[in-house]
């Protein structure tokens, strides 16, 4: 079993940046697919970003060019750090483990862009 949970949202105006943490309850990521999903009220849950265990990472076009993703193996952290925000980029970010046949989910964490 392995716990995630994600911290670092919050309220910030247009242009602004928050770095999102989603912390593992053990060490996976030299093996597991890490991701940041998102959704809005009203919208499906969508891709933000992911990183491979070997480190590849790929971003939704939306995103591409704003923001990162990175991982601290020595915490059992992955970050999104977000730049330039937009209204748009209103939502609930979740942080997601695909670990062999098996996908964690973190309990989410509330981003909201308005001025």
């Amino acid at each position: 079993q392995v716990h995630l949970v994600e911290s670092g949202g919050g309220l910030v105006q247009p242009g602004g940046s928050l770095r999102l943490s989603c912390a593992a309850s053990r060490s996976i990521f030299t093996i597991a697919v890490m991701a940041w999903y998102r959704q809005a009220p009203g919208k499906e849950r969508e891709l933000v970003a992911v990183m491979s265990s070997g480190s590849r990472t790929n971003y939704a076009e939306s995103v591409t060019g704003r923001f990162t993703i990175s991982r601290d193996n020595a915490k059992n952290a992955v970050y999104l750090q977000m730049n330039s925000l937009k209204p748009e980029d209103t939502a609930v970010y979740y942080c997601k483990a695909d670990l062999l046949t098996i996908t964690y989910w973190g309990q989410g964490t509330q981003v909201t862009v308005s001025s």
